[in-house]
This record gives structure tokens, C-alpha cells and sequence, in this order.
């Protein structure tokens, strides 16, 4: 039999009798498959497997422990032989030939009338692939396909809603946290839900190299901020979210870091929890850590730090431990460095402690600046320092390779790397 003479299709099975005629692994796999299909299965075997044994015994199917007969097949739709007997198979595919009743046989690929795909489900796709009658091939086929839907790389979103009578098509919100900014970073999770996005509600801080590989018919709904302006209020992409939603829309709120870390990911959940919107929370790298990270700066690190505080700019740092091996990281604290230096000074902070600033982390014009506690406002005016920007107090800064090898002066410089990108260890 060639490749060219199989006509792909499916088979609806529920509440319709199938037979599988063997007891072994094979028949085993076999039966859960039409199970997981709604058929009703009934087994011909002189000796089962234990599963075998445990499904008929809790009903799911009919287990009969004699060898096959013709009569077996008698007002059966589908039957699948895994004897490992070749005669017994080619009788069975025989009987089943005659009665005009589509059968699998496993002893003879290529005499059989029909054959099982390898499968995988991934949301509510089901992938089946034959590959010429080589098993293997065809579970590695479908294991590849199946990986690319997971994450991505194939598109898995929807162009035709679902369509249930009386109803509206229901929609949801996912808040994905993207990382730092570089489209690697996202997790798999978060890449598979912007593929089947209809709708995405785009921040500034995103992986926005990944907008250019939606479908031309998604719409990209620009929401982000920058320090002091913020076009398009935080109510205002609460009730997008909802609205998008409520139209049956899959909506993805992709956000740079993550969506509970300083995200307001917080207000859109329950916004749309609050309005009936069906809603998902997935984590990003939050850029508290993977920003740092990019310069090489732990923000623990055995024998220098054991915790870390993460603050905005915009916090009063009273609460903050005043202690160089309690690593403090300040999000979107450009416009406040000298403040915030003042205040930490002012609770006992040493001025020589460690300071670095990680400009654009995992981007190609990234930048750091390292100095110390006294000197780091000067040397980020002086080189104009600006957001996107996370700024990393403590003694873990040492540990940059950008860090000089001591801390006892003022004469700190601007390092600006030159890919590779540095990630600790």
C-alpha cells in the first residue's frame, strides 16, 4: 500500500461498538485511544494485561478471554487487531474485509485496510500522522509538530469561533508577563497564548520583536507608558480588556517583566474577574532579576547577600534594610537616584557601597554603570542615564565582571559591553 492511496480522515466513535482483538501493551494503548473517543470497546483476548483487566472490571470496557471468532466482529464498526499473530490478525482483517467493517491490521501495515496515526492533542487540536508505515518516524513527526504548537511556533489560534446556538462566543484575558524585553525570555506558556491571540494589548516593555510574527488579522492594541506620561490610562485598559473580551475575543495583555511584580497585573485580573471575563495569569522573568542577571549582578549570592528588597523609585525606603548585604533593586528609579541614595545614606547605608545600573537589559545597546552609593547620581547624570533602567544596591555587585576591582574610589566609568550578552552563572 502507498502513501498516496491513504485518505486522511476521522472517525466518530462515541457510543459505537469496536473491537480489538489481542490483550497485549498494543491492544492495551489501542483500547485506551477508542476509549478516549467515546466508542464502546470490547476486547478478545485469551490473556489480558492487568490495565486491561482494571478497565473491564470498573466497566469502561468488555474483556472477553477466548480466542477470536467471526462472530465477534457482528454489528462492530471499527476493529483494531494486536495479536502479535499474524494468522490470527490476517483472519481477523479477512472477516472484517468481508463485512465491509474498517479494520487495523498490526501484524501487516501494508495489507491493512486502515492504519493508527501517531497522535497528539494540544488545546483542542488533534494531530495524527502516518508515515509511510515506519512507527517511529511517525512519533517523532508528531512529537515536533506537537512541541511547535506548544510553544508557539506553529499557529494554533482560532479563525473560526465557536459557534453555540443561543450564546455569545465566549472570550478570555491572559496577562502575560514577556521578560525583560528580549522575545527568548517569554515563557513557553506565554508564547503559546500570544499564537492563539485575536487581540493583543501591547506594553512598551514587551518582547515587541514577537508583534511581527502575528497573523496580519490580529489587532495589536497599543497601551504603554513611559516615566510621567501615560496615554492611555490604567482604567481604560482594564475596560479594553473586557470589552475585547466580552466579543468573544482571546486577548493577551502582553507585558514586559511580570504581570504581579510592579505590573498592575493585580487591577486587570479583577477587573475582569469582576465583569465575568474569563482571565489567566502567566508569570514572566521578572526584570527585578533578569536585568541584573544580564550584567552579571546576582541578587543573592553565598558569603555577600542572602535576600533582596524590590522597590520603585517612586517608594519611601525607610523599610529597606540599610545593610550592603541586603541587596536593594529600584524599578524605575532614574528620575528619584539622588533621592533614593539620600534616603538609604540617611538610614545608614554606607556612601561606598556597590551601586550598578543595567540599562536596556538583554538588548543590543545595553549599558552599565557602576559606581557607589555617594557617587552613582553624578555618573548617571553625567552619562545620561534613562529608563528602561534597573538599578542594583549592594554588595552583589561586586560580583559583575564589569565591577572594578575595588570600591574605594569615585572614579567609576560607564561600561558599555559589547555583545555576548553576560548572564551570571
Amino acid at each position: 500500500m502507498a502513501i498516496q492511496d491513504i485518505y486522511p480522515t476521522a472517525l466518530r466513535l462515541l457510543g459505537r461498538p469496536v473491537l480489538v482483538v489481542g490483550g497485549g501493551p498494543v491492544a492495551e494503548r489501542r483500547a485506551k485511544g477508542l476509549l478516549d473517543a467515546g466508542a464502546k470497546v470490547t476486547v478478545v483476548a485469551p490473556v489480558a494485561t492487568q490495565n486491561l483487566h482494571a478497565l473491564a472490571a470498573s466497566g469502561l470496557l468488555t474483556l472477553e478471554q477466548r480466542e477470536y471468532r467471526t462472530a465477534d466482529l457482528d454489528g462492530v464498526w471499527f476493529a483494531q487487531t494486536a495479536t502479535g499473530t499474524s494468522a490470527v490478525d490476517t483472519q481477523v482483517a479477512a472477516d472484517a474485509e468481508a463485512q465491509r467493517i474498517w479494520c487495523v491490521n498490526a501484524s501487516d501495515h501494508e495489507a491493512s485496510a486502515a492504519w493508527t496515526p501517531a497522535v497528539a492533542v494540544v488545546d483542542d487540536v488533534k494531530i495524527a500522522i502516518n508515515a509511510g508505515g515506519d512507527p517511529r518516524r511517525a512519533m517523532a513527526l508528531r512529537n515536533a509538530v506537537a512541541t511547535a504548537l506548544e510553544t508557539g511556533d506553529l499557529p494554533l489560534r482560532r479563525h473560526r469561533k465557536p459557534d453555540v446556538a443561543g450564546t455569545a462566543p465566549a472570550g478570555s484575558v491572559a496577562l502575560v508577563g514577556g521578560g525583560p524585553g528580549d522575545s527568548g525570555l517569554i515563557t513557553v506558556r506565554g508564547r503559546r497564548l500570544l499564537g492563539q491571540a485575536d487581540v493583543v494589548v501591547a506594553d512598551r516593555l514587551g518582547p515587541r520583536e514577537l508583534l511581527n510574527e502575528l497573523a496580519p488579522d490580529v489587532r495589536v492594541i497599543e497601551v504603554g507608558k513611559t516615566p510621567g506620561h501615560h496615554p492611555v490610562p490604567q482604567l481604560e485598559i482594564n475596560r479594553i480588556l473586557v470589552d475585547e473580551a466580552l466579543k468573544g475575543n482571546r486577548v493577551v495583555r502582553l507585558k514586559g517583566g511580570d504581570p504581579y511584580v510592579l505590573g498592575r497585573g493585580g487591577e486587570e485580573a479583577e477587573f475582569c474577574r469582576q465583569n465575568g471575563v474569563e482571565v489567566e495569569v502567566v508569570s514572566g522573568v521578572t526584570s527585578a532579576i533578569s536585568v541584573p542577571a544580564a550584567a552579571g549582578i546576582p541578587v543573592t549570592h553565598r558569603g555577600l547577600a542572602k535576600g533582596f528588597s524590590v522597590v520603585t523609585g517612586h517608594e519611601e525606603l525607610s523599610e529597606v534594610p540599610a545593610r550592603p548585604d541586603h541587596t536593594v533593586v529600584l524599578l524605575m528609579g532614574v528620575a528619584q537616584l539622588r533621592d533614593s541614595a539620600a534616603a538609604l545614606a540617611g538610614s545608614g547605608l554606607p556612601l561606598d557601597t556597590p551601586v550598578g545600573i543595567v540599562e536596556n537589559g538583554y538588548l543590543p545597546d545595553q549599558r552599565v554603570t557602576i559606581g557607589t552609593l555617594g557617587t552613582i547620581a553624578d555618573q548617571a547624570e553625567a552619562v545620561g542615564v534613562a529608563n528602561p533602567a534597573v538599578i542594583v544596591i549592594g554588595d552583589v555587585v561586586r560580583v559583575s565582571p564589569f565591577a572594578p576591582q575595588h570600591f574605594k574610589t569615585a572614579d567609576y566609568s560607564t561600561i558599555t559591553p559589547n555583545r555576548p550578552r553576560v548572564r551570571s552563572n
